[in-house]
């Protein structure tokens, strides 16, 4: 089982300014960098479609938070892992992330308007749990959106961003608890922020972390090279054991792998 986990307006130095064991002990146990790069504008959805799709805004189009269909569409991860005959699941918390695969690619998909609660991430991670304890999925989407939300409303490092960040961390380590040993899990987030605010090309937006762990995974590793979160779909397409598509324009990460 392969979970990828998003901590939406995550940026690298709030892992160790606010209280986040779970964060800390996944950086230990895997490959991480806490310098990758985010792309232009670095904004949720078009970080999103890149994310998934492993090509640029200027190659997807989707450049704001208002979803538009492709000009050139390209399938995405998760219609890739379905051609593959993989089931895939998404557990989420805002609501225009319902767009980032193909109409019938997902087996499940578990949504709630909660985002602007403080206790909004644990209730996806709850859900989470509950789903995959009952059934099995090969690739589970695990998305937490309540970070960004704090740092728009009181500043992205703020004490009121740190405490919301432990809280997430408490809702990671509740779907991580609940995974088998086999499983393989990464974790990042989309764009840093800066102020209460973020999509510019400042290194405080732009720059987020990147963590892989699991049984095929070096552990305590640094990651040497440059990592861009157009290699996310490549790498989880190897954990998956699928072939990725050929327009997709990122890398697997294969220093990470043993």
């Amino acid at each position: 089982m392969v979970v990828f986990f998003m901590i939406d307006g995550l940026r690298p130095e709030a892992v160790d300014a606010a209280h986040c064991p779970n964060l800390v002990a996944q950086k230990a146990r895997g490959a991480s960098t806490l310098s990758a790069s985010s792309v232009m504008p670095s904004i949720t959805l078009p970080c999103h479609m890149s994310i998934f799709h492993s090509v640029p805004p200027t190659r997807h189009g989707v450049t704001s938070n208002d979803w538009s269909p492709m000009a050139r569409p390209l399938p995405g991860l998760v219609d890739v892992a379905r051609a593959a005959g993989r089931k895939c699941a998404f557990f989420y918390n805002w609501e225009p992330l319902r767009n980032l695969s193909r109409p019938g690619s997902l087996s499940m998909t578990w949504f709630r308007d909660n985002v602007l609660t403080e206790q909004g991430d644990q209730a996806v991670a709850e859900a989470a749990v509950q789903a995959m304890t009952a059934e099995h999925f090969d690739f589970a989407f695990v998305y937490f959106g309540t970070v960004d939300e704090t740092g728009h409303a009181h500043g992205w490092l703020s004490d009121r961003y740190l405490e919301q960040l432990a809280r997430v961390d408490r809702a990671l380590g509740t779907v991580l608890a609940s995974l088998p040993a086999d499983a393989h899990v990464l974790i990042h987030s989309d764009h840093g922020g800066h102020d209460r605010s973020h999509g510019t090309p400042s290194a405080e937006d732009m720059t987020i972390p990147w963590i892989v762990a699991g049984p095929r995974i070096r552990s305590e590793f640094t990651l040497p090279g440059p990592v861009s979160l157009l290699d996310t779909a490549p790498t989880l397409a190897r954990l998956l054991e699928i072939t990725p598509d050929p327009q997709w324009e990122g890398r697997c990460i294969e220093e990470a792998f043993l």
